[in-house]
This record gives C-alpha cells, structure tokens and sequence, in this order.
C-alpha cells in the first residue's frame, strides 16, 4: 500500500515552543538562567513539565503544564536554545524538513522585565542557527493570547509585522478561555495581518465546541485551524470548512489526553466525519516532548488502530507542505 516510509520527509504545523524542548535541555535552561526549581530531582522535573500517557487531564490542567516551561523559557538566551533544540530534534528524530513553531514571546519576557524585541530576535537566531546545520525550513507563529487585552495582542501583531521578513510567518489565537472573550474583537487585526501577507490560524473547537469554529470562520477567515476537532459535531460547520478550504491542524494525542476526543473510537468517528465532508486536514503532536510522542509516532498510531490509511496519511502530509505558510 503506498504511504511514508521511514525516510519521507515530514512536515508539521501545530508545535508549541513550550511544550516541545526534551526536559534535559529545559533543565539546563532552568540552571543556566537560575531559576529556583522546587525540586532538585531530575525525574520529580520530568513529570512537571509532562504528561502521563496512562493519566487523562482536563484541559486546564494540561495548560497549566506550560506555566513552568513559559517561565524556564523567559528571556532571550532560552528563547534562542529553545527554538534551535526544537527543530533540530524534530530533523533528527523525525526528517521534518518543514516546521512551523509557535509561541507567544509576551509570555517569554517576564512580565515587561526584558525587551519583547529581543526576545524576538533571540528566536529568529534560533532559526538561523538551525538553518545553518540542517535542511529545514522553518518559521515563527505568533500567538496572540484570549487572555490578554486587545492592546496587549495588537503589539504582538506589531512584532510579528516587524520581523516578518525574517522567519516569522503567521499568527495565531491561543490560551485558556475567558469570560467576555470573542473572536469577532479581533476581525481587525486579522484582517491587518491578511493583508500584509502573514498567515492565519486559531485555535477553535478543541475546548469548545463547533460554535467556536463556526465563530472563527465568519469573523476571521482564518487559512488554517488548530485542532477543529469538536467542527465534526455540526455538519454546517463541517461545510463552511470545506468550502472555505479551510485546513485543520489534527493533533490526535493531545486532544486524546485532555478528553477532547474521548477514545480510539471516537477518534475513528472524528476522521470519517472530515473525509466524509472532504475538509483538508494535517496530522501535527501539538508538543512531542511534553506529551511524551513525535510525528512518525502519532502516524503510526493512526494507521495501527485504523483511523487512517497510509494513503491517507501520505496524503496528510502533502497537505502540511502545501498548507504550510512558508
């Protein structure tokens, strides 16, 4: 049956920084940067900043696993090592020869203690370093957070403007939820960014339901979609994806782990709900080193349970290159 073999090239489009850097590194930025940890037992650190495959947490929980890497992370010397030790284990591990990475470089500068250009620039260094070593195309995705202001998020669209010509490549919407928040605040900014030539995904549909996607597609007609997942329980929402040739970023492992999806099955009914609709989709791990997986894995997990084909999957990952907003 044709499909990826081991030596395909890989694309992925859904990587957070914070969840993407092997605890070791992130315990020597932690020492480098003399940040106090609460423990000084590696294994006891391991388990702070991953998850336990056999143990399912809601999706705060899981959330809250990026406060200690946001902050290992702060500053522009862990930026730059994080970004490069992210897409040269991705090379290695994988033969990803396109990545994109996204981060909020706000959530990187202490709280305005250090300068949010050089936290920029620290991870455009961390491009060109990777760049130099090995056959990737990369680039940055800045996430604007649902957490945040509007002024605070209109700033990040002012970096991420600025440094567009040097490997950043779109923007995003992430975070946790909050009360007042509304897609339809940030039609402006989106529109801004369109227009300038930056890429544009959200994440919608992953801890709320197809309503979000629905939200996000009328208000900020985005390129791509992170997760998406919960669009499959309205066939409207389904439609508006796939005429709009909208391209959802699947991340199976992670939305298995925070019960997004509850199950193998369930997973099965979400992808043939997205073949049925015939809506362009990519295969990503949503962060390999905090959910303890990487891209050949989840393939491989999608074909052994038979939720795809490597048809299917081959056919994903064509996807990712063409979708891909470098």
């Amino acid at each position: 049956m044709p499909g990826l073999n081991e030596n395909e090239k890989l694309a992925e489009l859904h990587v957070h920084l914070g969840s993407s850097v092997d605890p070791a590194v992130m315990w020597e930025i932690a020492h480098t940067q003399g940040i106090k940890l609460p423990t000084k037992d590696y294994w006891k650190f391991v388990g702070m900043i991953t998850v336990d495959p056999k143990k399912a947490k809601s999706f705060n929980e899981y959330l809250a696993l990026f406060n200690w890497t946001d902050l290992i992370q702060s500053g522009p010397i862990a930026v730059e090592r994080s970004v490069y030790q992210t897409i040269a284990g991705a090379y290695r591990k994988n033969n990803i020869t396109r990545l994109e990475l996204r981060f909020n470089p706000m959530k990187r500068n202490r709280n305005g203690e250090q300068d949010l250009d050089q936290i920029m620039m620290a991870a455009i260094r961390g491009l060109d370093r990777a760049a130099l070593e090995y056959p990737v195309r990369s680039g940055i995705i800045i996430c604007l957070d649902r957490t945040f202001t509007y002024r605070q998020n209109s700033v990040l669209l002012q970096k991420a403007l600025k440094y567009q010509g040097r490997g950043i490549v779109g923007i995003d919407i992430a975070g946790p939820n909050r009360k007042g928040f509304r897609y339809s605040d940030y039609r402006e900014i989106y529109q801004k960014a369109r227009k300038e030539g930056l890429g544009l995904t959200v994440h919608a549909g992953e801890d709320q339901d197809y309503r979000s996607v629905v939200q996000v597609v009328e208000s900020l007609d985005p390129d791509r979609i992170g997760h998406g997942v919960r669009a499959t329980e309205n066939a409207k929402a389904m439609e508006m994806l796939r005429e709009r040739g909208v391209t959802l970023e699947i991340c199976p492992s992670s939305n298995l782990h925070t019960s997004v999806i509850k199950d193998v099955e369930h997973l099965r009914r979400v992808f043939d709900k997205i073949k049925e609709h015939r809506v362009k989709y990519t295969i990503n791990t949503d962060g390999p080193e905090m959910l303890v997986t990487h891209l050949r894995k989840e393939i491989e997990f999608l074909i052994q349970n038979r939720v795809l084909n490597r048809s299917e999957v081959a056919a994903a990952n064509r996807q990712a290159f063409l979708a891909s907003f470098m």
